[in-house]
């Protein structure tokens, strides 16, 4: 999976698990939890989402590598 393709992957993630985030908000910068007030459940439900969509799972020990939109952009295209 390309950056591209990683980065349309968690938008449409993003999407569905907290549909008020809108794509201004999708910033590189963005933290998940801080910026886009996703809740310990969003979260996780996000991982559930891109597992799900892409095939990555996201063992909680890398949670910490995908805090960002971006940090989740970069784990998909390495991992997908």
């Amino acid at each position: 999976m390309n950056e591209q393709e990683a980065r349309r992957a968690v938008e449409a993630a993003i999407g569905k698990v907290a549909p008020d985030v809108g794509p201004d908000d999708l910033e590189g910068g963005a933290r998940l939890r801080q910026d886009l007030e996703l809740d310990s459940l969003d979260f996780l439900r996000l991982v559930e989402v891109i597992a799900e969509s892409t095939g990555v799972d996201i063992p909680e020990v890398d949670y910490p590598a995908v805090g960002t939109v971006d940090g989740l952009v970069r784990y998909l295209a390495g991992h997908g």
